[in-house]
């Protein structure tokens, strides 16, 4: 199944470093990144984690729990978590999806149905797919999807940069412009006539085009 931005989130039960989670049990009322790796003891995703744990404050402020995955059982988890602590300084502090019957690769499109129905023998480049971010809304839909390459590490600083944008379009009609960041101006969507505007924004904005209506962020 291919997933898109405003698809459910495939639902699961899955082990993990930190017990069995239901999916959409675990995320609650708040957010959740997902963020998938293609196979323990890599070196790119090693810094990786390790990046994440200590970002874990930020997320938290912003009401979202985070979830890694990988398709190695968790044993082997609990094996690699020693050396991302090592190594990056940082120990793992959320949970680490065991996925060795590739299920939830498979539910989130980043391996094909035929890949198979054990981690055993793969490589990383077996799973080269399996290197993906999702970002969940309350509502258990999908509201943004990132996918690199095995050769490039993420921008995690750019995951929580496209959180906090999707967290505030959800709560306002705005958008925000090319690289926006907290507390720089918006963007009134189209789909909000003037009239309805003067009453959002009783400010006013700024209107280069009369198709731009730029304000200050809403609080």
């Amino acid at each position: 199944m291919a997933l898109r931005i405003n698809s459910e989130a495939p639902n699961f039960t899955a082990d993990t470093t930190q017990g069995k989670i239901n999916f959409h049990e675990w995320i609650g009322n708040g957010w959740a990144i997902l963020f998938s790796h293609p196979k323990n003891f890599t070196p790119v995703c090693t810094t990786e984690l390790g990046y994440m744990a200590g970002l874990k404050p930020e997320f938290e402020k912003r009401n979202t729990k985070i979830l890694g995955l990988s398709v190695d059982p968790v044993p082997d988890h609990e094996r690699w978590s020693k050396d991302i602590e090592e190594t990056q300084g940082h120990a793992i502090n959320y949970p680490l999806i065991g996925d060795p019957n590739l299920d939830v690769a498979k539910a989130y499109d980043m391996l094909p149905e035929d890949a198979g129905a054990t981690s055993q023998g793969r490589t990383a480049a077996d799973n080269a797919t399996v290197r993906s971010v999702f970002i969940i809304g309350p509502d258990k839909k999908v509201k943004a999807m990132l996918t690199y390459p095995m050769s490039t590490g993420r921008n995690f600083d750019e995951v929580l940069r496209l959180l906090d944008s999707v967290q505030l379009t959800a709560k306002h009609k705005v958008a925000t412009p090319a690289n926006w960041k907290q507390g720089d101006d918006v963007i009134i969507v189209p789909a909000v006539s003037d009239e309805e505007a003067k009453q959002k924004f009783p400010g006013g904005w700024k209107s280069p085009k009369p198709y731009i209506r730029i304000v200050p962020q809403p609080r």
